[in-house]
């Protein structure tokens, strides 16, 4: 009998374990960058960024699985430092933030090998949505000093698509506005 209660405890053990999903994380929103860099005319880039985004994923620290990672963007947050081309950025030439205030980027699931890797994605900006490739690199994680000592992983990402495949394509033609955009993410998220 007690060899019996024995092998289902062994086998109800080895079950949970082998089911246990990855550790969720939620993106601390304090410690998040969602920043971009366009061409302006040929001479220079302009850089701007998001300034309120959330998001979350799964992370299997030992085996670099990273999984269900979704970010969402508020639109109108965008800020580049010039009022004026702000409120363009918002206006229908480009993000139409009343019609689509919010901004997607999913991912399925990748593999980070050597703390790095490419997830594959899909990115939704004007309720378009195409594929786009971020280059990852997992940077640390382990508690934080913090008050509370919150388990943290630390991530930077980068990736480019052209604005015109989502219905941006003011300045394009006329070279006033670059159509390739160089996305910059930088994130710290919290285990739950």
């Amino acid at each position: 009998m007690r060899y019996a209660a024995l092998l289902a405890t062994l086998a109800l053990s080895c079950a949970s374990h082998a089911e246990s999903p990855s550790d969720r994380y939620e993106i601390d929103p304090e410690h998040l960058t969602v920043g971009f860099l366009v061409e302006h005319v040929g001479f220079a880039k302009v850089f701007g960024m998001f300034r309120e985004a959330v998001g979350s994923f799964r992370f299997e620290e030992e085996t670099g699985e990273l999984s269900d990672v979704r970010v969402v963007v508020q639109t109108k947050s965008v800020f580049t430092g010039v009022e004026a081309r702000d409120r363009h950025l918002r206006s229908g030439d480009f993000l139409a933030v009343e019609e689509f205030p919010e901004m997607v980027f999913e991912a399925d699931r990748m593999v980070l090998e050597d703390r790095g890797g490419e997830l594959a994605g899909r990115l939704t900006i004007r309720g378009v949505t195409k594929s786009l490739t971020l280059s990852i690199t997992w940077n640390k994680s382990g508690e934080s000093p913090l008050p509370g000592n919150p388990y943290v992983a630390g991530f930077s990402a980068r990736g480019r698509f052209e604005r015109s495949a989502y219905g941006m394509s003011y300045g394009v033609l006329d070279g006033l506005v670059g159509n390739e955009v160089e996305l910059i993410l930088e994130l710290e998220a919290q285990r739950q």
